[in-house]
């Protein structure tokens, strides 16, 4: 890896260039006697959910638009998806007058689709995955739009890290972290930052058993790339990890642990009925991660969890909650 890891003073002037564009999201107490009483203590929540486009993808694709040179901005830009970074992209390109392609995955959720029209970029739909990165590297080569990856890179990792500075900026007394992982570049923003200011500060990744691969790629030692992933939690499901997130990660994280969809579902059920919120389900995941296999080393701290989308349509929301009042007993009784 030669691109430099995240440095306190970065993240502080990335953070401050994008302030203009960026929403600073509110950090909130949780006042949920049901979830304190599981943790045996304080808990913050980062809502990310209310950042523009309804998840924390805006911070990494606008800081990365924003080093853009006038020649890049004038040919453009592309990026692949099955949903949140694509409508990330459409906005920060909307927001910067730049024009986009977004190619998405034939699978991917109508309402993100619509999002991504609606944000006014020229839209491909590629039946699979390896087609649409095929897509995406010949606008690349004929068209000279610059990608704009959605979890890779040091632009990325520091529009993420704005997430752990105001964090750490509005709850400074926090003992812990807890973040869910896709690909990387959320919690490599967010674990730099927490841990730039504030070394004693654990910070702990939460990923599906069905897509562990930041998981193996720790335990390898190198990023690791998997054979299938199977998960509920379509914005966790990354099948590889890539240098630069995966360097970072190793760097300044405690720990990741793995959460099955049961206990995801039963996070979004908790969720909406101890916070009030509607959130998709890798959001869920966090709550999930500290309320089983992490409350034992989170009990009786002051923990933060970021809460880092909600952009799921009510079909699936319905069949989400249904199957996590299933399991939501479970989760909350955890030892």
């Amino acid at each position: 890896m030669h691109d430099p890891m995240p440095t306190l003073q970065a993240i502080k002037a990335r953070h401050q260039a994008l302030s203009d564009r960026i929403l600073r999201t509110p950090t909130v107490p949780s006042t949920s006697v049901a979830l304190a009483r599981g943790l045996d203590g304080d808990i913050s929540l980062k809502l990310e959910l209310f950042q523009h486009t309804n998840t924390f993808k805006p911070r990494g694709a606008l800081s990365v638009m924003s080093q853009l040179s006038e020649t890049q901005k004038a040919a453009g830009i592309t990026a692949v998806s099955a949903g949140n970074h694509a409508i990330a992209a459409a906005w920060a390109a909307k927001r910067e007058g730049i024009s986009a392609k977004v190619v998405m995955i034939g699978t991917a959720n109508q309402l993100r689709i619509d999002k991504v029209r609606a944000l006014g970029a020229d839209l491909v739909i590629s039946p699979d995955a390896a087609s649409a990165f095929a897509e995406v590297d010949r606008l690349v080569a004929e068209e000279g739009r610059t990608f704009v990856h959605p979890f890779e890179g040091p632009h990325t990792t520091l529009g993420a890290a704005g997430v752990g500075l105001e964090l750490m900026e509005d709850a400074n007394d926090l003992e812990a972290v807890v973040v869910s992982i896709g690909g990387g570049g959320l919690i490599s923003g967010v674990a730099s930052a927490v841990k730039l200011m504030n070394p004693k500060c654990k910070v702990y990744g939460v990923e599906p058993v069905g897509a562990p691969n930041m998981r193996k790629s720790l335990d390898e030692g190198a990023p690791a790339t998997l054979d299938r992933v199977a998960t509920i939690a379509d914005s966790l499901a990354p099948p590889y990890s890539l240098p630069y997130s995966f360097s970072v990660c190793q760097t300044f994280l405690d720990d990741i642990v793995l959460v099955d969809d049961d206990q995801i579902c039963a996070g979004v059920t908790l969720l909406q009925e101890e916070a009030k919120l509607a959130v998709e389900p890798a959001a869920g995941a966090v709550l999930a991660g500290a309320m089983g296999p992490l409350r034992a080393r989170l009990a009786g701290q002051r923990v933060g969890l970021v809460i880092c989308g909600a952009n799921i349509d009510a079909a699936s929301y319905r069949a989400v909650l249904e199957r996590g009042e299933a399991h939501k007993d479970a989760l909350l009784t955890a030892r």
